[in-house]
């Protein structure tokens, strides 16, 4: 059985995240600021530790399969029917930043940092909406 406490903290650790970016994050300063830079990628990664979690919490709970990595827990909410392919497939591109972040292959591209936090912050927000409402199910 889905702890929903669990799957509950971990989302309102994604809405903190996502809300101390939209209010702190200031996307000019990344390249020239480094407490800046520090801060964003930081945040960022938890924000996305956080939707990896909840991920592999449902997907191990309800037994939809053995992903053999991070980027198929999203698919396997797909099939679950607790995620649209699209979002699935933005979710797992973050999945793989998030590698990039937290396992530094190569100097990470503040192109890149600046990107995600201007334009995929919603991505994140439509997967706890997702999730909440495949909680309430």
């Amino acid at each position: 059985m889905t702890d929903a406490d669990l799957v509950a903290k971990k989302l309102a650790i994604i809405e903190g995240c996502l809300r101390d970016l939209r209010t702190l994050a200031r996307p000019a300063d990344l390249a020239v600021d480094v407490r800046e830079e520090r801060f964003v990628e930081h945040t960022l990664r938890v924000a996305i530790q956080a939707a990896l979690d909840v991920a592999s919490h449902i997907v191990s709970d309800q037994r939809l399969g053995e992903p053999r990595s991070n980027r198929e827990l999203f698919t396997a909410l797909v099939r679950d029917g607790s995620l649209a392919p699209d979002l699935a497939a933005l979710l797992a591109a973050m999945a793989g930043f998030r590698n990039v972040l937290v396992h530094g292959y190569g100097d990470v591209d503040l192109a890149v940092v600046r990107d995600v936090l201007e334009n995929h912050l919603g991505d994140l927000d439509a997967f706890v909406a997702a999730m909440r409402v495949r909680l309430a199910r």
